[in-house]
């Protein structure tokens, strides 16, 4: 694996690490992506705020990659609105997103309804649901990596990854960084 990918791996697992610790039914949370060793050139104060580990692993990696939550997200419909209205500035590498949706079999959706409350009266009792938390990040330069947790199998070890598990999700936050 390329070591930029890497690097985005690793900061998405450990964006879902993070986020994991407060448990579920949690919001939509967003970070920025930055390459470590270039925020600690142009702030080098900066050093006193990362672990020791992190600046080492900064000073061996030039790709390494440290994440900064953004908080005050505006209240919006639904999760297209929010990423429609994000960009960032060429200061940030990339980007990622946690989100957690209940998903269903495909076998389960044939029954589902179409009017909007009966289907997710439907969605939220059916005994085939499951709860997933969704992380996802995504870097200027291309790469992209997902981590997926499902609230039945909550565990570090547990959490599947890859490169493209959600493209569409992918592709979304991606067009936050064109």
């Amino acid at each position: 694996m390329p070591r930029a990918q890497r690097s985005l791996a690793d900061a998405v697992v450990e964006i879902e690490q993070h986020v994991a610790t407060a448990g579920w039914d949690a919001p939509v949370r967003v970070f920025a992506l930055v390459r470590t060793a270039q925020a600690l050139e142009a702030s080098p104060e900066l050093a006193d705020q990362l672990a020791p580990a992190v600046v080492a692993a900064a000073q061996a990696d030039d790709t390494h990659l440290t994440s900064i939550e953004q908080e005050g997200l505006p209240q919006v419909a639904d999760l297209e609105e929010l990423l429609g209205g994000i960009t960032w500035p060429p200061s940030v590498d990339g980007t990622a997103i946690t989100v957690e949706r209940v998903v269903l079999p495909p076998a389960a959706e044939e029954g589902m309804p179409a009017e909007p409350d009966a289907a997710l009266d439907y969605l939220m009792s059916h005994p085939d649901r499951q709860d997933v938390r969704i992380a996802v990040g995504v870097l200027r330069t291309g790469e992209s990596w997902s981590a997926i947790r499902t609230r039945a199998h909550d565990a570090d070890d547990a959490v599947a990854t890859g490169p493209d598990l959600v493209p569409g999700l992918l592709v979304a936050l991606g067009a936050t960084l064109a």
